[in-house]
């Protein structure tokens, strides 16, 4: 699989990753997950991605028991801190105190002695940026994780990390995980370009929109049974997509797909990665053949007629 070095850091790392946001520990049981994750090993997947939040815990489990048979330094483990794991008022956000206890409960649950990237899940408005810049800082000085990157961050809060680290000499941010795909392109007027200046090696999660760049979804009362949007949790995050509009340009794209032979999913993760910004692609799984299919994305360079004829069919 193609590789791309991760901004300014030493990692190389595939240019399809795997994700386990809703479904590893979750919508997928343990023993699939595993054999996904191991699956996506061998096609060339080294960077694999989760969150202590996802299940709990759980699909940091998952992750850890799938990865340990496999060479520790062929794999890049990246994981986030952020979101609530508990009642009390230190049981969530960035400061000092949990972002501690949070990182020593992923190194247990990922059964690993360092964490390769450790993500600001979000960034924190009631924590001041000085300490939470100066507990990653401290945390990469110790060992315990080599690099520290954020997730959906303005531009200005990203520059602002930036510059404060460069001015204390902490270890600054090394990359940003935004949503990106042809359907949710914000981030190219100015969150992109940010990471570009910054020197943020870039991440991007949802390229398939929550599985509808599949072209699954045919029209708003069609919802496939088993799929995302039939589930009572899935469908509140595939709701934004199903709407007429949206699935018109989708048959447009499946159509463009078609035409170059290749399934609209494949063609819809070339699309983020055509930009030499985006240094990988998060995609999902819940079968070996998803992660075959989505694997298989890396390989495929589309023409500059078939990238025209797909930004007509986005206008």
């Amino acid at each position: 699989m193609r590789t791309r070095v991760l901004g300014r850091t030493g990692l190389e790392v595939s240019v399809v990753s795997l994700g386990s946001w809703l479904t590893f520990g979750g919508s997928v049981g343990a023993e699939e997950s595993v054999a996904c994750i191991r699956r996506a090993f061998e096609l060339g997947v080294t960077l694999f991605d989760t969150a202590n939040v996802y299940e709990r815990g759980g699909a940091e489990e998952v992750l850890g028991r799938a990865l340990a048979p496999l060479p520790r330094g062929d794999v890049v483990v990246a994981t986030k801190v952020f979101g609530e794991m508990g009642p009390g008022p230190q049981d969530r956000g960035l400061g000092e105190r949990h972002v501690r206890a949070q990182c020593e409960a992923s190194l247990r649950r990922l059964g690993v002695e360092v964490i390769d990237l450790y993500q600001c899940h979000r960034y924190d408005p009631e924590t001041p940026l000085e300490e939470t810049c100066r507990v990653m800082d401290e945390l990469v000085r110790a060992g315990t994780i080599r690099y520290w990157g954020v997730s959906e961050w303005t531009p200005a809060q990203m520059r602002e990390a930036v510059e404060l680290c460069e001015r204390d000499g902490l270890a600054p941010p090394a990359t940003d995980q935004p949503r990106y795909s042809m359907l949710q392109r914000d981030v190219e007027r100015e969150v992109l370009p940010a990471c570009a200046e910054l020197g943020l090696g870039v991440l991007v999660f949802s390229p398939l929109a929550q599985g509808v760049l599949t072209g699954k979804y045919r029209s708003v009362d069609d919802v496939p049974e088993g799929s995302r949007a039939a589930t009572e949790r899935g469908a509140g995050f595939v709701a934004r997509f199903l709407n007429e509009p949206t699935l018109t340009r989708v048959a447009d794209l499946r159509v463009i797909a078609d035409s170059v032979g290749l399934p609209l999913s494949r063609v819809a993760i070339a699309w983020t990665l055509r930009r030499p910004d985006v240094t990988t692609a998060i995609v999902g799984a819940t079968s070996l053949t998803q992660i075959e299919e989505n694997a298989a994305a890396a390989e495929v360079d589309l023409d500059e007629v078939t990238l025209e004829r797909i930004d007509g069919a986005l206008a």
